[in-house]
Order: structure tokens, then C-alpha cells, then sequence
């Protein structure tokens, strides 16, 4: 038997098929520019002889449903699903935003459609290409059942005063101003991991969780659980992002507003798309950004700096937040492939047990590994995160 994850964006729908007696990926691939003149449909599958295979075709793709119905297509030409979908046993999809709601992977049915429709005021970009993946494969795929698996839910578990702003309670009680933080399926599936490593039970672990890449978020881990996050209400607090500002004085707005004549539309532009590493030094890929350092650039060389001390900040109060922590994992793009960024956001811990080996941090290999010296109180890990497979094995698992 098998499970389907669907990662659907506006424009846009990943694709994994695993196979969940042993959790090894059938096929995977993504359809991109949905809705324009030409959309791209990227496929690669294991045939029937174990041989890797892949295509790439160019054709219109107008609607979320012509790019499912082209999937499923793809994944019965391919041999990896059978004709009538009969080793299928369920379709998991990604859910940005879950609100208050949902603390778990949900089966889905008109009442959590409903519910995700609410939160869309939570999540405009990202909860309504979600619903549209849902409402396809709803239509496309009757009769197999389909789970939502939240980003917000492994933050369920943090208590009031790491969730709740210091602004007037009914803000929060009838409009669900709170902070929900995000990368949960991420900061879930590395802490498993990490405990694996450490040869310890989760719920007896204290890790601090780190995905760095152009979205990035930390997790403070207490027994298995989240109990503190950077992101906020949205993904736009905490930590310096590729185009996103991360923490800021809530004053500047007021005064770029009074002063430069912003409006709202154009001070979420600013703040979302045009900030952070972008801002900074007109880059957010991080590895132009080193490239940029290498050729003398102060810009690229300040926003590399800020980055890393904002993610040191929260590395020490995390650890105050936690009093011990196992290890600190570095996962994303970014944590798992950038030895400079890990180097800097650990330098000087040492008081607090944090010190890595230059040799292992250097390492550019693709595997699980510890970074930190032999004399390090506290494990450093590299772990490549994997949301796919968490959202497949948390879809089989709300089934049973």
C-alpha cells in the first residue's frame, strides 16, 4: 500500500508516492506555473526493475485539477500507482495555517474544509492553494481518505506565555491574535531524529530545532514538545529570512506610514518580499551571498552578520528557557550546507557546552552527523529534514 503527499501551491503542486511498509519513495515531482501559457511537469519514478527514470514535459496546465488529473496520470504510466488506484491507501496534504483548531493530522470532511476556509485571513497566501489541493484531490480521488497535516499543530503544545502578545485579551479570544509558529512538520521530524541519534526516548530530550533556509524558525524542545518558537501569528516574526525582516521595533511601521506615506499593501510588500537577507545586501540566496563576501562586499558581509547574531540570540535564550539542552540541531537548506552560518551562530557558547568540531562542521556531506567537538556538553547535529515523509507517515498514522 501506499501514501500520496501533496505540497499544492498557487501556482504550483509537489508530489511524493511512498511506499509505507518500509517508507521508500515510488515517485516524486512536482508540477510548476500552473495556470500560465506553458506549466512544467517534472516526474522521476523507480521502475519495475528497481531503475531510477525520470521525464520533463512542457504542456498548459490551466487548473489545479488538470495538474492532479496529470499526476495521477503520470503516476499510472509510470507503473507506480496501479490503474485503479487500488494500492493507494491515502493522500496526505500539507496545511500551512491550523489555528487553534487542529493539534494534530486530521481525516478530512466538509466540517475541517470549513474550518481551514476560516483561517484563510490567518493564512492569504498560502491556506487557500492548500484547500484548492484538497478540494481537487476530494473530487478527483472519492473514496480515499485524506488528512491535513498542519505546520501550526507541533506548536500546539506551547503554553500561554510563550503563545499569547501582551495585547488586550479580546484581540486574542474573538480574533486569534497569538503566535502559532510554523515549520512544525520540520522541527517534528528532526527532533525524532535527533533523539534516534542521541539513543534516548523524545520525550526525554531538550533540543533547540533550527530551519534555516529562506523561511527560517527556531524550536525550543522541552521533553519532546514545543514550548517556545520564533514565528509568530505569521511567518514574518523572528528570525532574519531571505526577503523577510524577522523581529522589528513595531513602531517602524507607524513612522513609515506617518512619514514616507506607506500604505498597508506596501508596507506588507516591504516587509515580506523586499527585507531581510534582500534588503540587505540584494541577495537572498545565501550562497551568492558568500560569493559576494568573498569578493570584498560590506553589504553581503553585514548580512551575513546580522543573520547570525539574531540566530546566536536565540540560540542562548532558548537555552535559558529550557535550563539543559541535549543538542541543537541544524536542519534546511541553509543549517544543513552552510558551515560558515553554523560556525558563527555557535561561536563563544562555550560556557554554555556548545562547541563544534571545525573539521566535522566543514564537512559538506549529505547524511545525519554530529558537528560538535568531543569536549561539547551539548550535541551539535546536521539533520536533512524530510516534511514529505513526516506528512506520509503522520497521514498513515491518523488512520489507524
Amino acid at each position: 500500500m501506499k501514501v500520496l503527499v501533496l505540497n499544492s501551491g498557487s501556482s504550483s503542486i509537489k508530489f511524493q508516492l511512498f511506499r509505507y511498509d518500509d517508507w521508500s519513495v515510488v515517485a516524486s515531482g512536482s508540477i510548476t506555473r500552473i495556470g500560465e501559457s506553458e506549466g512544467r511537469i517534472r516526474c522521476h519514478w523507480i521502475n519495475a526493475n528497481g531503475e531510477s527514470e525520470s521525464g520533463d514535459i512542457r504542456v498548459p496546465v490551466p487548473t489545479h485539477h488538470d495538474g492532479l488529473e496529470r499526476i495521477i496520470t503520470r503516476l499510472r504510466e509510470s507503473g507506480s500507482l496501479a490503474p485503479d488506484l487500488s494500492e493507494l491507501r491515502a493522500v496526505g496534504h500539507r496545511v500551512v495555517h491550523g489555528g487553534e483548531a487542529f493539534h494534530a493530522p486530521t481525516l478530512i470532511d466538509d466540517d475541517v474544509v470549513a474550518a481551514i476556509q476560516t483561517m484563510i485571513p490567518l493564512a492569504p497566501l498560502h491556506n487557500p492553494a492548500n484547500l484548492d489541493g484538497i478540494l481537487v484531490a476530494r473530487k478527483l480521488l472519492p473514496g480515499i481518505p485524506q488528512v491535513a497535516v498542519f505546520d501550526t499543530a507541533f506548536h500546539q503544545t506551547m503554553p500561554r506565555t510563550a503563545y499569547r502578545y501582551a495585547l488586550p485579551e479580546y484581540l486574542y479570544r474573538e480574533h486569534g491574535v497569538r503566535r502559532y509558529g510554523f515549520h512544525g512538520t520540520s522541527h517534528h521530524y528532526v527532533a525524532k531524529r535527533a533523539a534516534a541519534l542521541l539513543g534516548k526516548a523524545l520525550e526525554n530530550c531538550n533540543l533547540i530545532t533550527l530551519h534555516l533556509g529562506n523561511g527560517a524558525s527556531a524550536t525550543a524542545i522541552r521533553n519532546g514538545t514545543s514550548v517556545d518558537t520564533s514565528m509568530g501569528m505569521t511567518p514574518l516574526e523572528g528570525l532574519v529570512m531571505g526577503t523577510r525582516c524577522g523581529d522589528l521595533d513595531p513602531a517602524i511601521h507607524f513612522y513609515l506610514c506617518k512619514n514616507l506615506g506607506f500604505d498597508i499593501e506596501t508596507l506588507d510588500d516591504l516587509l515580506n518580499r523586499q527585507s531581510g537577507l534582500i534588503g540587505l545586501c540584494g541577495a537572498n540566496d545565501m550562497r551568492e551571498i558568500h560569493r559576494m563576501q568573498e569578493r570584498g562586499d560590506e553589504n553581503a558581509e553585514l548580512a551575513v552578520g546580522i543573520a547570525c547574531h539574531r540566530l546566536k540570540k536565540c540560540i542562548g535564550a532558548y537555552y535559558a528557557e529550557l535550563g539543559w539542552v541535549d543538542a541543537i540541531v541544524f536542519t534546511g537548506g541553509i543549517g544543513e550546507h552552510d558551515a560558515e552560518v553554523r560556525w558563527r551562530a555557535c561561536a563563544e557558547l562555550e560556557r554554555l557546552g556548545i562547541l563544534l568540531d571545525p573539521i566535522a562542521n566543514a564537512s559538506q556531506a549529505d547524511e545525519e552527523r554530529l558537528i560538535s567537538a568531543e569536549a561539547s556538553a551539548t550535541r551539535v547535529l546536521v539533520i536533512p529534514t524530510n516534511e514529505e515523509l513526516e506528512i506520509a507517515r503522520q497521514t498513515h498514522e491518523a488512520l489507524l
